[in-house]
């Protein structure tokens, strides 16, 4: 009987250990593995979120105008016709 304890015993001790060992295995593993994707993602030469967020803001901010500048050729168009240059102002510089 007490043998077959100081066998349990020893069989839960090295199943800790084990397992203890295992962990620092997926550890180091980890560790690897998250250093190789950085290492290959900084050699795609990629652009940070941060950046990507100012151009996509300054690519609408484009839009909103061109959709603005439309609108107002449109208006010009219809009132001077599509071909026909608007008159001078006569407070504009003369060229």
């Amino acid at each position: 009987m007490q043998t077959e304890k100081r066998l349990f015993d020893d069989l839960a001790r090295m199943a800790q250990g084990a397992i203890g060992t295992i962990q620092g295995v997926r550890g180091e593993l980890d560790a690897r593995l998250r250093e190789q994707v950085t290492r290959f993602l900084a050699g795609m030469n990629l652009v940070e979120r941060e950046e990507f967020d100012v151009v996509k803001a300054m690519a609408a901010a484009a839009r909103a105008e061109n959709e603005q500048i439309k609108a107002r050729l449109a208006l010009l168009e219809a009132r001077f016709g599509p071909g026909d240059p608007p008159p001078s102002s006569p407070a504009g510089p003369s060229g």
